[in-house]
């Protein structure tokens, strides 16, 4: 069992920037893929951004150049830094892991961008 806890979700003024974190309860390198994701209301739940255990990284079109994933051994953290906010980046976001081919889910974090 692997517990996730987001945090550094709020509200942000458009243009502006958000950084998230996902701390994990086990050694990040046991994960074949970490990923954050987001669902809006009235939305299906959509993959942001993801990174394998090789460090290779995708975005969804929506967010390249704008959001940055990374990860934290020393922490065991996998972070999302999100900079040019936008009104529609307003979702919550979620992270997820896959170890052992079993996916495992935070509990999510707000996100809202609003002037």
């Amino acid at each position: 069992q692997v517990r996730l806890v987001e945090s550094g979700g709020g509200l942000a003024q458009p243009g502006g920037s958000l950084r998230l974190s996902c701390a994990a309860s086990a050694n990040i390198f046991g994960f074949s893929l970490m990923s954050w994701h987001r669902q809006a209301p009235g939305k299906q739940r959509e993959v942001v951004a993801d990174i394998s255990y090789r460090g290779l990284t995708n975005y969804a079109n929506s967010v390249k150049g704008r959001f940055t994933i990374s990860r934290d051994s020393a922490k065991n953290t996998v972070n999302l830094q999100m900079h040019s906010l936008k009104p529609e980046d307003t979702a919550i976001y979620y992270c997820k892991v896959r170890a052992s081919n079993l996916d495992y889910w935070g509990q999510g974090t707000q996100v809202t961008v609003s002037s």
